[in-house]
């Protein structure tokens, strides 16, 4: 008698069960209300640049007309603002780069040199310098207006492009984030390994730390290079008519005899405000690339 093979079946399975997200993903994930604040915090951004050059781009008798519409006198405006003698605004457009630039490239140089001797090098005294450092950022920047306008007059560098240079070389503000940065992007043990090579420290901080530095060596440019090509207090009160910054000559712009041309000033404006947005377009991707390799390295 033939015998049938047996068939066997399986076991059920149990129902498998979803794997739940961590926790901490949760914060990665952005939500339509997140997206809604971005989208009103750009609007609220770009809504003053578009805002001057949409008045530079009409007459006077439009400059209260609401809702704005743009025009087609741009190019003349600015013709006729860069006619203005008075105003020199060329002149202040070239000054404030100059300044910028080397304001720009001083802090950041010596910044990160005093950082790195301050999170890594033992010296006596360091502390209290450090402290002292600390201190001149909580003292207001117009407390000391007066008696550096009479060092300048003493030196003699009034209405000239040193005495708005000079000043601001270096900043308490550049030092204490090199130093916080330096503490935990450079290693004792790289710094070790190359004393080991020969390296002195000076070949120690260009070669091994001042590369570390790098991303936040750009946050710190591009803030100092807004914040010199922004400044009027002090251009205003130190320099004259004849060597202008780029603020000054806005402001001699705004000083009409009888009436305030408001669409000469909004075309200076929008002219002013275009290298500080070409500086961030060509140098923001590598900032925030650089932010973002500190961040993985770190």
């Amino acid at each position: 008698m033939q015998t049938l093979p047996r068939t066997v079946t399986p076991a059920p399975q149990p129902p498998r069960r979803r794997r739940r997200a961590a926790p901490g993903a949760r914060l990665w994930e952005a939500s339509p209300l997140t997206y809604l604040a971005l989208v009103i915090g750009s609007i609220l951004s770009v809504f003053p640049i578009v805002w001057s050059f949409i008045i530079a781009s009409r007459d006077n008798s439009a400059v209260y007309e609401m809702p704005p519409t743009p025009g087609g006198k741009l190019f003349e405006n600015i013709d006729r603002m860069l006619a203005n003698e008075d105003a020199a605004f060329l002149y202040g457009l070239v000054n404030s780069a100059v300044v910028s630039s080397v304001v720009t490239i001083s802090v950041i140089f010596f910044s990160t040199l005093a950082g790195f001797a301050f999170a890594k090098l033992r010296f006596r005294g360091s502390n209290a310098l450090l402290l002292v450092i600390i201190l001149t950022m909580m003292v207001p920047t117009q407390l000391g207006i007066i008696p550096l306008y009479l060092m300048m007059v003493e030196l003699g560098w009034t209405g000239t492009l040193q005495a708005v240079i000079v000043p601001f070389l270096v900043q308490g503000f550049g030092v204490f984030m090199m130093r916080q940065y330096a503490m935990s992007a450079v290693s004792d043990e790289l710094i070790e390994a190359a004393r080991l090579d020969g390296c002195s420290t000076w070949r120690v901080y260009w070669n091994v730390v001042l590369p570390a530095l790098r991303p936040a060596a750009a946050v710190l440019g591009l803030l100092t290079f807004m914040q010199t090509w922004n400044e009027f207090l002090w251009p205003f009160v130190v320099l004259t008519p004849d060597t202008p910054t780029v603020q000054y000559s806005l402001k001699i712009l705004s000083s009409g005899l009888y009436q305030t041309d408001y669409v000469a000033l909004f075309a200076g404006t929008a002219l002013a405000t275009l290298p500080l947005l070409i500086v961030f377009i060509i140098f923001g991707r590598q900032i925030i690339g650089g932010i973002m390799e500190g961040a993985v390295k770190s």
